[in-house]
């Protein structure tokens, strides 16, 4: 009985930003829990080839090109989608940027598209599923968040900025829908071997600066950001609502 709190059958999620990285893995580890999955990015190319691998491992895949930073788009793709294939059930908001450049050098068009790809997004798309969502009287919605929620380094100001704002949107969300019955959570990723880490993750300096500074010692490994999102997917998180969960290795609680 416990187990099938987890079990994610029946469901079908759209993670957006999911042709790589942190998105494509979230896709394929709720595939796994049983949900359908629908994948999200601007490239469509890409994108197919994402949905292909999965498809290929036995998973019910659907892939969905819209750009997350236009409002009319990302509500047009969420309404036809309902419309013509059926609910969405959970949101995950993965896509994301980072630009690295010292705060009083950093150029107003990177804070822009910073501003419109982390924030924007996650109010344009998450607005569009949850009037799908609220009338049904059920949904999820996952915000993936950052270790810098909570943490600022040098060179990522605003990024820091960014993911402080995805952070309190999560409570706000939460505040609005969960009448409705909705749960809206953050999941914040420490540091990761991703794509976009992948300047961090190539340093050998920072690299050896990182495993000392975190608990765990090592960098994380997007499987295991899975679990997280599984549970607040779930029905095993049907009363946590507006909270932040950080997978991050401890190096957020440590100095």
């Amino acid at each position: 009985m416990s187990l099938a709190l987890f079990d994610l059958s029946g469901k079908r999620a759209l993670i957006t930003g999911s042709s790589q990285g942190i998105g494509f893995a979230l896709a394929r580890g709720m595939a796994q829990a049983g949900a359908e999955i629908v994948l999200n990015g601007r490239d469509s190319a890409k994108l197919a080839t994402a949905a292909d691998t999965l498809k290929s491992e036995g998973f019910k895949v659907t892939d969905l090109a819209f750009d997350v930073t236009d409002h009319d788009a990302a509500r047009k793709a969420v309404d036809d989608f309902e419309a013509g294939t059926g609910a969405i059930d959970i949101l995950v908001n993965n896509a994301g940027m980072q630009h690295r450049t010292p705060l009083e050098d950093f150029p107003a068009d990177a804070f822009e598209r910073l501003l419109q790809t982390n924030i924007a997004s996650v109010f344009n798309v998450g607005q569009a599923a949850a009037r799908h969502m609220i009338k049904r009287g059920r949904g999820k919605i996952v915000n993936i968040c950052s270790v810098q929620t909570a943490l600022a380094r040098p060179g990522i100001a605003p990024y820091t900025m960014t993911k402080g704002a995805v952070a309190n949107l999560t409570k706000g969300m939460a505040t609005d829908w969960a009448k409705y019955g909705l749960q809206c959570n953050g999941l914040a990723p420490g540091y990761f071997d991703t794509p976009l880490n992948a300047a961090l993750v190539n340093d050998p300096e920072f690299s050896a600066w990182l495993e000392k500074r975190t608990p765990a010692g090592r960098w994380g490994k997007v499987e295991e950001l899975v679990g997280t999102c599984i549970f607040l997917s779930s029905d095993a998180s049907s009363f946590v609502n507006g909270t932040t969960v950080f997978v991050d290795g401890g190096i957020s609680v440590s100095l």
